[in-house]
């Protein structure tokens, strides 16, 4: 009897060993979980932003249909009108629309950004229309920019939009504003360098708050520092406002393009740091 009461209890210690082994087999440490749950949500965040930056292009689509018309058909003063509105689109989906690095150029290349003889795109439109106040022998570009521009809209179903290319971007659209837009170089004819100015931020904040749910979860301090700086932006750009648009940029004074200038600054540096949404905790 006793050898068989050791026996049983041999017996039942193995199937206890067996039964613990095969629930730590099934059962995922906790922290992995969490760092699944966390993934997922940023996968989300990217498939968001995917659809936001195919929305803007879509419109970019049609806005630019509309302008390039407008070059076709001689309305110098509508393709003036439409010229700064329809590159807004752009400049806030600017992030998907740069991964393709042979139509950007194409597209939005200023002057001696490439070749002379490669140049067209909106910039060398707006040459036209702002220095020689004419479209005769554009219509040319216009046709070249809209193919250029229907061709991004069927490509850019194929960008795969991850978390790194968002945090990039973010940061990359504001770079964009403190070297092109505040010297006021982007748009050298027609001036209109506020409303890339704001697209841009526009585009950065879109990114932001798609991630700030993760970011709160992380460092609610740095979250509300980076919306307090956009507001802060955003409460400068407002002065400039104009009807539906903004002034001219050569209307600014250099102590308010200065003051644009530090606003951006401000902003950038806590927003670089956004990045911490994806590092482990």
């Amino acid at each position: 009897m006793k050898k068989a009461k050791a026996s049983l209890a041999v017996l039942l210690s193995t199937s206890l060993l067996f039964g613990c082994a095969q629930e730590k087999e099934g059962t995922k440490p906790a922290d992995d979980n969490a760092k699944e749950a966390s993934a997922s949500k940023l996968d989300d965040v990217s498939s968001e932003y995917r659809e936001y930056a195919i929305g803007e292009i879509e419109e970019f689509v049609d806005a630019t249909e509309e302008f390039t018309t407008a070059v076709s058909a001689g309305d110098i003063e509508k393709a003036k009108e439409l010229y700064a509105p329809a590159r807004m689109h752009y400049e806030r989906a600017e992030p998907i629309a740069e991964v393709f690095g042979d139509l950007d150029p194409k597209i939005d290349a200023r002057e001696g950004d490439v070749k002379d003889e490669e140049w067209g795109g909106y910039h060398r439109i707006e040459m036209g229309l702002w220095e020689e106040n004419t479209t005769k022998g554009y219509e040319k570009y216009a046709d070249q920019l809209m193919s250029d521009v229907n061709l991004l809209r069927a490509k850019v179903e194929t960008v795969e939009v991850t978390p790194d290319l968002l945090i990039t971007g973010a940061v990359d659209l504001l770079n964009e504003v403190s070297t092109s837009k505040v010297t006021g170089e982007e748009d050298r004819y027609s001036h209109t360098d506020l409303y890339d100015f704001v697209a841009n931020v526009e585009g950065a904040e879109k990114i932001y708050e798609l991630l700030n749910p993760a970011l709160k979860e992380k460092d609610a301090k740095l979250a509300a520092e980076i919306q307090q700086r956009f507001d802060d932006v955003y409460g400068l750009l407002e002065k400039h406002k104009e009807g539906n648009g903004y002034i001219s940029y050569t209307d600014l004074k250099e102590s308010e393009v200065k003051e644009l200038s530090q606003a951006i600054d401000a902003l950038a540096e806590p927003l670089s740091q956004i990045g911490i949404v994806t590092e482990e905790s």
